[in-house]
């Protein structure tokens, strides 16, 4: 058989190969092998061992394993010699070459080929002879030991029970079999998938019940119990008896069997001192103590372990971590100054560990932030940090503090967060590498006592960053504290220091502003976001749209008093902004941009009328211009834009010509000219707002927006002089043949046209007639309405004729009067005015009189008694005033009275006004 032959890996054969084929012809002859047996073979196999044992030759995995396949060579060539009867243990010799060269393979974990070597080695020895039993044994152990390795923990168990009649011969037999039990032991227990019919306890107490047989090979009494009493001390099997428990206890902590860990343990130490102990005894014992829920006794265990000498600092370490785990915070300080105490080289590391530990250990209390902080502040424990060897450990230990203090800041537990970042300063050092690291910590301290209202400290923390690393965040925080303390001039100082910083950023002045407006600070709020305004650039990349800071600026300003100019000032960058970058790219696009032009458009319009209702009409007249602009910009298409502009624009006219009259300063060419043409643009707009059908409510937005724009553009054509006369005629005419007319409407034109430096008396008559037209054929006439435009147009009769007659067209005024007031309930007529209608007409025949025109007299007297006999509130002086009547008509004689009952007035009234008279 072929070395090549026992592992599919080696696909090429070896070397040899051939010649050991070369070989197996010639060994045929039985003196041959006899030879080979004592000769060649020993001597090859020597020379294995030789160059194997050399350092020289020494390599890695290739290496050894061609050393292993010349290693095998020796017993395939001694076997396929053949094994002469004459020579004494020559099959003993052959299996025990096997069985070294499966060792070696299975060093190399090649438990194929060495399971192929301790196969082809057992049928060379026999358990019946004496002298082949301990090589019987020892392949055994080994097969085991490689059905264990592949996995067939249920063969290895076979092959180790199989076994015990081989080492029942000898206390070193026992001892390899104990051995070899507790190999395949600590495999089982480290195996994820065991076989469940294989229990590493069981394989434990075996070795142990091997380890008292080796201890008294020769005593019949009953085995002592592994959990109970002490063996036997002997010095070679005492060690082997420690291991046994120590993996025992193991396997039952595992389990979770505390009372059985302990008793092992109680086994274990029974018969040595703490010199001796094993260091994972103490760690063991302490989990058991843990588990079990003593704690005390755990705190002992642990004190036990540090105090053992052959435990490891890192075992230390981990052995504190599992009992804090457990202990919770409150042990920490005790545990961490003890390994302060033990771990001389590594004390920071451990300390480390151990505050992570503290800080994972569950709960984000302010309970553990606070064992955590006196913790790391000791000075023993700060103590094991200094050195330039430990500058891993102390960022690592400032970076834990940092984050455990973080959590508490976004917890809002602020002061927590600034112990535990004050805490973490102890593990910065002072070098230029930590500056950064050093500001950082001095600003959060800050950030924390600004949200304590702590100002005067947090204003300490944050000159301490600044001198450290002087930036704008230092300066904004600043700015932010001086708000909160109500300072604001030094919160414009530090301002003005931030926006000179190195690394300013426009952000922090928005910022600012933010802070500002939560602090009620008025003035630093709008120079922020006035410096803000005044960096935008086409290049410039800003943290707000610059429509976004005017908005802002507007709406902060529109909150004060007295800040129409400003405000004006900033909605005119607004329409400037818009005009040069074109509207979408200044208030944005889609929707978004929409809700921004539309809320400029808004201000604008109501920042109009604010203005005007406080009488501040130079503002009021320029907003409504500006909402006209604002409201054009978008889309255009869209009626109600429209309506919007064509409203606007009307209302800016308006505020212009309150502004005139409130100022008594008339309008320049200028400002006429700019109103005409706003009209102008208005008017094209109108048929938008003006209804379809006649509206008798004079309340009506679009009557009043109609009747604006025609009162208006009379006014404006009233600039014009006299030439305008005709003009402003047609313009009434044209407005009282509308559906929005209102007498209301028409009064009021009338009276203005009667009025100024140059009335329009046509317009004004006209005017006050359709008024009085019109409210008559409405279905519920206004009899205020009616009675003003009487007496406005009786006054207007009284100065100027137009036909020649002094007092016909007053007359007919009166008379017109008199036909409407005939028939109504009491109280419909106003009151007031039929008291002035009677008197007036009374009063008119005074002149006559004194002229000795009686007829003209009468005629007055008799409308004034007319008239007081339908008008309420006149009865008392109908008597009165019909004794003087007919005292006249004696005086006068048997004249005939022109202006008699039977010869009424027509119904309506005609022919030209009369020459003032003196009423």
């Amino acid at each position: 058989m072929k070395i090549s032959e026992l592992s599919p890996e080696y696909r090429q054969p070896p070397p040899h190969a051939g010649l050991i084929a070369d070989l197996s012809k010639a060994v045929s002859d039985p003196r041959l092998r006899r030879v080979l047996l004592v000769g060649p073979g020993p001597r090859l196999w020597n020379a294995v061992v030789d160059r194997a044992n050399s350092a020289a030759l020494a390599g890695g995995p290739a290496a050894l394993a061609v050393e292993a396949e010349i290693r095998q060579a020796a017993p395939e060539l001694l076997l396929l010699a053949g094994i002469p009867n004459g020579v004494p243990s020559a099959a003993a010799k052959v299996a025990s070459f096997f069985h070294r060269s499966g060792l070696a393979w299975l060093d190399l974990g090649r438990v194929d080929l060495a399971s192929a070597c301790f196969e082809k080695a057992t049928p060379l020895v026999s358990a019946a002879a004496t002298e082949d039993r301990g090589v019987l044994l020892e392949l055994n152990l080994a097969r085991a030991r490689a059905a264990s390795d592949a996995g067939d923990q249920a063969l290895a168990v076979a092959l180790l029970s199989r076994s015990k009649p081989l080492a029942a011969a000898s206390p070193e037999g026992a001892k390899s079999l104990a051995q070899g039990y507790l190999s395949i032991g600590e495999a089982t227990l480290a195996a994820k998938h065991s076989n469940p019919a294989v229990e590493a306890s069981t394989l434990f107490t075996e070795a142990l019940d091997l380890c008292e047989k080796a201890a008294s090979p020769s005593s019949s009494s009953p085995r002592t119990p592994p959990y109970g009493g002490a063996t036997p001390k002997t010095p070679n099997l005492e060690g082997l008896k420690r291991r046994c428990l120590r993996f025992l206890a193991l396997e039952r902590l595992q389990a979770q069997d505390y009372e059985g860990v302990l008793r092992c343990i109680r086994v274990s130490r029974a018969s040595m001192g703490l010199e001796e102990e094993h260091p994972s005894i103490g760690v063991m014992a302490m989990r058991a103590w843990i588990g079990s829920g003593n704690m005390a006794e755990a705190d002992k265990e642990l004190e036990r372990l540090m105090a053992n000498a052959l435990a490891t600092e890192n075992l230390c370490v981990s052995a504190a971590e599992a009992y804090l785990a457990a202990a919770g915070p409150e042990a920490a300080r005790k545990v961490l100054i003890a390994l302060a105490a033990r771990c001389r080289a590594g004390g920071a590391a451990a300390a480390v560990r151990v505050v992570k530990q503290v800080i994972d250990g569950g709960g984000g209390g302010i309970g553990r932030a606070r064992a955590i902080a006196e913790l790391v502040s000791d000075e023993r424990v700060v103590a094991l940090f200094d050195g330039p060897g430990n500058t891993h450990e102390r960022g690592t230990m400032h970076a834990l503090l940092w984050n455990c203090g973080t959590e508490h800041f976004r917890a809002k537990n602020y002061d927590t967060s600034a112990d535990l970042i004050e805490r973490s300063m102890l593990y910065v050092s002072r070098d230029e590498e930590s500056r950064s690291r050093r500001a950082d910590c001095f600003r959060v301290l800050s950030i924390c006592h600004i949200a304590l209202q702590h100002l005067d400290r947090a204003l300490e923390f944050v000159n301490e960053a600044y001198k450290v690393e002087p930036n704008i965040k230092c300066a904004f925080l600043k700015v932010k504290i001086n708000l909160q303390k109500g300072e604001e001039d030094e919160a414009f100082k530090q301002m003005k220091t931030m926006v000179g910083c190195v690394d300013f950023n426009p952000e922090f002045l928005t910022l600012t502003a933010h802070e500002a407006m939560s602090c009620k600070s008025f003035g630093v709020a709008v120079a922020s976001l006035s410096y803000l305004l005044g960096l935008y650039s086409a290049e410039r990349p800003m943290p707000m749209p610059e429509v976004a800071v005017l908005r802002n600026l507007i709406e902060l300003l529109s909150r004060e008093p007295g800040t129409e100019a400003e405000i004006l000032k900033y909605s005119r960058r607004a329409k400037q902004r818009m005009a040069d970058l074109g509207v979408e790219s200044f208030f944005g696009s889609g929707i978004v941009g929409g809700r921004e032009l539309n809320w400029f458009a808004d201000l604008s319009w109501n920042m109009g009328l604010r203005a005007s209702k406080e009488k501040k009409y130079n503002f009021g007249a320029e907003f409504f211009e500006l909402a006209a602009e604002f409201f054009s910009s978008r889309n255009a298409e869209c009626d109600e834009n429209r309506s919007k502009v064509c409203k606007a624009l009307i209302m800016a006219v308006t505020i212009m010509l309150n502004a005139e009259e409130l100022n008594n300063s008339p309008l320049s060419d200028s400002d006429i000219k700019k109103g005409v043409e706003m009209l102008s643009r208005a008017g094209k707009l109108l048929p938008l707002i003006s209804p379809s059908v006649p509206v008798a409510s004079d309340q009506l937005e679009a009557n009043n927006f109609l009747y604006l724009h025609t009162f208006n553009s009379y006014q404006l054509m009233g600039r014009m002089g006299t030439p305008a006369h005709p003009q402003q005629l047609q313009l009434i005419k044209n407005f009282a043949s509308s559906k929005a007319c209102t007498p209301a409407n028409l009064l009021t034109l009338g009276v203005t046209a009667s009025k100024g430096a140059l009335p329009n008396m046509l317009a004004a008559e006209f005017s006050l007639k359709a008024c009085i037209t019109t409210a008559l054929a409405s279905q519920s006439p206004n009899y205020r309405v009616i009675s003003c435009a009487l007496r406005k147009l009786a006054c207007l009769a009284g100065l100027q004729d137009l036909n020649g007659s002094k007092s016909d067209a007053a007359y007919d005024v009166f008379q017109q009067a008199y036909q409407i007031v005939v028939g109504l309930k009491e109280g419909e007529y106003p009151v007031e005015e039929g008291q002035w209608l009677v008197a007036t007409a009374w009063n008119m025949s005074c002149l006559p009189l004194r002229l000795h025109q009686a007829k003209v007299a009468r005629k007055w007297m008799k409308m004034g008694l007319d008239l007081a006999r339908h008008l309420e509130g006149m009865k008392e002086r109908i008597a009165s005033m019909q004794t003087t009547f007919e005292n006249l008509e004696r005086v006068s004689g048997d004249e005939p009275d022109e202006c008699s009952q039977e010869e009424a007035p027509k119904a309506s009234i005609s022919g030209s006004m009369s020459q003032p008279v003196l009423v």
